[in-house]
């Protein structure tokens, strides 16, 4: 069978205040096209359809349309909840999914067979996937209140919890031999490299898991939540597919793609990753205003851009800038060209000194020591006092 793995979408996701709907909806149709010409068996979404718990009605509709347009290649389509979107709203959705034939899952249910889809292709190869959306620390245990647990099990770590619940449905799940055994899931597993724009918190402090967590009879295991696409060493092939779609700065360097699984029961999965290039790259630039000048005349593309300018901070020297590069959507000076540690904490002498002086030695402390600006005050304070 042929699977499509994608994961980790971010509909809504503004950036530094702009929003980035247009270019959503067109990596989203990017993987439309790849679902169109890999014609997959299955197409599995692992989890951050949406980059907020209370989705605007707009983003809401960009997802069920993809959804429904992936659906509409002929491939059975599941999607869980990654830990930015709201699983009880998702269940919600659920009618819809159900009477559109999509398989969506948002809250872990006390029913473990709700968290086991099953499907047999055209081609007649059997197919069960455990699907697993995100679980917060919090919800942990209480997902594993489906099963029996002594007081040692319910004090475990967050790792331990995971181990035991996949391991249980996995038990449920991977009975039936000749049969494709998947699990999705979307959780960090330890050794990943991060991408660059996840929440933190949901990435560290306990909430990191061993490639052990997963079961040695799944033949692909689809993971959400790092945005970079890997491949990890485990008891069985486990990889992240990464995001459609670089979500900020912090992930410029990585390259938006969609992974085609193939495999069978009695064969190893054969993964190839690929490109998205219709996103809008993400881009940082550095270097005084006479290299950015340089730059800006051999940019050849249109990019969202960051901007370190290596000169000491001056008033308009952001408007210089932003002429420069109208796309720039952060714009700030290089931390080599601030006042070190040492010299912003210097208390200055305060008694006998005029008002202009105490304002220069403000600019100085402050990093802006800008002879215009000082000169501006000055004129201004001699008007105000007369």
């Amino acid at each position: 069978m042929k699977i499509l793995h994608t994961s980790d979408w971010h509909v809504g996701k503004v950036l530094k205040g702009r929003s980035r709907v247009k270019e959503q909806i067109a990596s989203l149709a990017a993987v439309v096209q790849v679902a169109k010409a890999e014609s997959p068996d299955l197409i599995i979404v692992a989890g951050d359809l949406f980059d907020v718990a209370a989705p605007s009605p707009e983003a809401t509709k960009v997802v069920t349309r993809a959804l429904s347009a992936l659906r509409a290649t002929g491939a059975e389509v599941v999607a869980i909840a990654g830990n930015h979107d709201n699983g009880a709203a998702l269940d919600a959705l659920r009618s819809w999914a159900d009477a559109a034939g999509i398989i969506l899952r948002g809250r872990i249910s006390e029913h473990p067979a709700d968290h086991i889809v099953s499907g047999i292709t055209p081609g007649g190869e059997k197919w069960r996937c455990v699907a697993l959306p995100f679980l917060s620390q919090r919800y942990a245990i209480r997902a594993l209140e489906m099963f029996s647990l002594t007081e040692a099990q319910a004090q475990a770590t967050y790792a331990d919890h995971l181990a035991r619940l996949l391991t249980r449905l996995a038990q449920e799940a991977f009975t039936e031999p000749d049969t494709v055994n998947l699990v999705t899931a979307h959780l960090t597993v330890t050794g990943g490299t991060m991408g660059g724009g996840e929440r933190d918190a949901h990435c560290i402090l306990g909430y990191s898991v061993p490639a052990t967590v997963f079961p040695s009879n799944a033949h692909y295991v689809a993971l959400g939540h790092l945005h970079r696409a890997q491949l990890l060493p485990g008891p069985c092939p486990v990889r992240y597919s990464g995001s459609p779609i670089a979500v900020d700065f912090g992930e410029e360097e990585n390259r938006p793609s969609v992974t085609i699984v193939e495999v069978t029961a009695h064969t190893a999965a054969k993964a190839r990753t690929v490109p998205l290039t219709d996103a809008v790259p993400l881009r940082t630039l550095r270097g005084t205003l006479a290299d950015l000048a340089v730059m800006a005349e051999q940019l050849d593309d249109e990019p969202w851009l960051r901007v370190y300018v290596a000169e000491p901070p001056r008033a308009g020297l952001r408007e210089q800038v932003q002429e420069l590069f109208p796309r720039a959507l952060e714009i700030r000076v290089d931390p080599s060209m601030l006042p070190d540690a040492a010299t912003r904490n210097a208390r200055p002498r305060h008694t006998g000194r005029s008002a202009p002086e105490l304002f220069a030695d403000y600019l100085k402390h402050r990093g802006h020591a800008d002879e215009a600006t000082r000169a501006l005050f000055e004129r201004l304070y001699t008007e105000v006092s007369g």
